[in-house]
């Protein structure tokens, strides 16, 4: 199987920006980790980061030779109904990943627009959460 890893805006930042909400590894490292993880099943993974919206719509659309994406959007799961639309629009299982917990932070945090049209919602387990939702792709 072939996954996307799709990261939003500030990603490249993890590690640096916020370490006790985001934690300290790096999006590189987090990502060598899934490759990892995904190369010793024998399955093989694409990496994408963009802080643009329509970079990440972009890539989304254009994703049909995978088998699922998985996307951490960011501050763009509040309010980007074009990613919205991206994703509703692939035949592509999405699942959305958040590493912080949400519902424990700041009110406008607590409501995605994009989860509704996601495969499913993996929140509060840091970089764990990429793995979790790749090993229900695995399923």
């Amino acid at each position: 199987m072939k996954f996307l890893i799709v990261n939003g805006v500030n990603l490249a930042l993890t590690g640096l920006r916020e370490p006790e909400i985001y934690g300290t590894k790096t999006l590189d490292e987090i990502n060598g980790e899934l490759a990892a993880f995904l190369n010793s099943q024998g399955h093989q993974a694409e990496f994408f980061q963009s802080d643009i919206e329509g970079e990440l719509c972009a890539k989304i659309a254009r994703a049909r030779d995978f088998d699922g994406i998985v996307l951490n959007p960011g501050a763009y799961a509040h309010y980007s109904y074009a990613l919205r639309d991206a994703i509703a629009a692939t035949k592509v299982p999405v699942i959305e990943v958040h590493m912080s917990n949400l519902f424990s932070r700041e009110e406008f945090r607590a409501k995605s627009v994009l989860s509704a049209v996601c495969k499913g919602v993996v929140v509060g387990f840091g970089s764990l959460g990429y793995q979790l939702a790749l090993m229900s792709f695995l399923e």
